[in-house]
């Protein structure tokens, strides 16, 4: 394996034809361990077993946590691409315990002992049974979190696979906010941007090399994600402008959430607070070299001194891994050809960032919830907005209330009208499997106590991972009409791993997914009345007002997105 400083990882078989494993080198000695099963990779091994850190439990899958897929990113490694391990076959390898998950990344706000650099690993759950070279489809999390906090073992895969034994899944943890995204002038002299981005293309090309020792197919790797990573989804689509061959072939883009990308000014006013924070120079060699020799401790103050969702991806340049505006590129083609695409959002998602209904009384309201996520916006193009969505009072208004007017704004702005923008590229430049989604079931948990939300962000990602709720790894049960929820959109994600198609291997009682071709899109919901064997789910056109709103929306580069 070699790594080229701009592109990323360019595959050893590529560049020799031959990926060095246990399996092709003559005579090797294969390692067994008493603890569970083994997957020798020729560099190390690894033991896993079927019971999940969490409690989960299901015999029919193998789980193996905290895998590392590169180099620790520490001392002169820190705000640097992730560098590749020494995967040359070792015939002193002994066996790795891997029942567990790794360390989570250190997060936002930075709490000493909570969180460590060292913390760049991946999990794999397969089909017990399955064999090295089954050629499985993949699929591959990556969490959300708004590129600031969020962690691997708060989306456990087990029902995935358990559901579906045909397939492999695999998630990651990824280098956040000032670890995964500084930047600036000084950085760019000796560092490298969205290095949290590069984590994610690591992982994916670490899974190219090696998912077929856990029975995965490396040529058929389908990337999933929600919120942050439904983001990092479009810009892991996005990345170089699309002219490098991507090492996946499907996406799913749940609920794409990303916060404005910062302009130059300000990318180095927040440089600035990291550095003084850190009592480090602001410029020149000095101030990364004084970075690098800090100790977590210190740097966990400057952690803090940003201010919240100002540390993410970045355009880094023409070269770089995000040469533009993700919004941008797609409406110029400027993005990985022939995927196969899911992108669609939960009915609600607008409602965690609208803020309390008792607080949205006028237009002034309004638009003071608008300009605290979306700071790049002119006065001429909040007018716009209020009359795009018209207030309560207006005649013809389809708003009840401000809040109900608020939440519309924040939802439409990216999260539901981003997955429109991507599907509608897609078609129109000869995909057949582009498909879109409404989720509209709520998250029990969370409605419980703010029950003025309806089916609110993430909720899907309460079905998709076993009742997950919180930063913190919670999981609820599930009642009798919320387990076809669960069962329905697992098995979409699963079917459209295997095939890009999400109807072929759908339940029984989901209906036929169309494509998106006529704005046409599946509404997962839940039977509430029903006796917990089936769901309500329907497919529904997109409303022409929703869809006008939302292609003037992705016109606006002010949002910065």
């Amino acid at each position: 394996m070699r790594f080229n400083g701009k592109s990323g990882f360019v595959p050893l078989q590529v560049a020799t034809g031959l990926l060095i494993t246990a399996s092709n080198v003559l005579g090797f000695a294969p390692v067994t361990s008493s603890l569970g099963p083994v997957v020798d990779l020729g560099y190390a091994a690894f033991v896993g077993n079927s019971t999940s850190p969490t409690g989960i439990t299901n015999s029919s899958v193998t789980f193996f946590g905290g895998i590392p897929y590169v180099r620790p990113p520490l001392g002169d490694l820190r705000f640097r691409a992730p560098s590749q391990l020494d995967e040359r076959y070792n015939a002193s390898r002994t066996v790795t315990d891997a029942r567990n998950w790794g360390p989570t990344c250190v997060q936002q706000p930075a709490v000493e002992g909570v969180g460590v650099e060292d913390c760049l690993s991946l999990n794999v759950w397969k089909p017990r049974d399955a064999k090295a070279d089954a050629k499985l489809p993949v699929v591959v999390y990556i969490h959300g979190g708004g590129f600031f906090f969020g962690s691997s073992p708060q989306f456990p895969m087990y029902d995935w696979v358990a559901q579906n034994p045909k397939i492999v899944a695999v998630s990651m943890n990824y280098r956040l906010h000032l670890f995964g995204f500084l930047d600036g002038v000084a950085l760019r002299a000796n560092g490298t941007p969205n290095a949290g981005l590069l984590d994610q293309r690591a992982a994916i090309e670490w899974v190219q090399r090696h998912i077929s020792q856990f029975g995965g197919d490396p040529t058929d790797i389908t990337i999933a994600g929600e919120s942050a990573g439904g983001a990092a989804v479009v810009l892991q689509a996005t990345a170089y402008g699309g002219v490098k061959r991507p090492p996946f072939k499907r996406a799913i883009a749940q609920s794409i959430g990303l916060y404005p990308l910062p302009l130059p000014a300000e990318i180095e006013g927040i440089f600035q607070n990291v550095t003084s924070a850190a009592t480090c120079p602001s410029n020149g060699t000095e101030a990364m070299a004084c970075l690098r020799a800090a100790p977590l401790s210190t740097l966990i103050k400057s952690i803090n001194n940003v201010r919240t969702n100002f540390l993410a991806p970045t355009i880094d340049g023409p070269q770089g891994f995000l040469p533009d505006l993700p919004s941008k590129m797609i409406s110029q083609g400027r993005f990985s050809q022939g995927l196969d695409v899911i992108a669609g959002h939960v009915t609600n998602d607008g409602q965690n960032f609208a803020g309390n209904p008792a607080n949205l009384n006028s237009d002034a309201d309004v638009v003071a919830t608008i300009v605290k996520r979306y700071r790049h916006l002119t006065n001429a193009t909040l007018e716009k907005i209020l009359q795009i969505y018209p207030a309560p009072s207006v005649p013809g208004s389809p708003f009840a209330t401000q809040y109900e007017r608020t939440w519309t704004i924040m939802q439409e702005t990216i999260f539901g009208c981003m997955d429109q923008h991507w599907a509608n590229a897609t078609l129109a430049r000869g995909s057949r499997n582009t498909y879109s989604y409404r989720f509209n079931v709520p998250n029990p948990v969370v409605r419980a106590s703010n029950p003025y939300m309806g089916a609110m962000h993430a909720s899907d990602v309460y079905y998709l991972f076993n009742g997950a709720t919180g930063t913190v790894p919670f999981f609820a049960p599930f009642n009798a009409t919320e387990v076809p929820v669960a069962q329905e959109i697992i098995g979409y994600w699963a079917s459209f791993t295997r095939t890009g198609n999400p109807s072929v291997f759908r339940k029984s009682f989901s209906p036929a997914w169309p494509t998106f071709a006529g704005a046409k899109r599946v509404v997962m919901s839940e039977d509430i009345q029903g006796n917990g064997n089936t769901t309500a789910s329907v497919v529904e056109s997109v409303p022409i007002l929703e869809s006008s709103r939302c292609k003037w929306w992705m016109s606006q580069n002010e949002t910065r997105v």
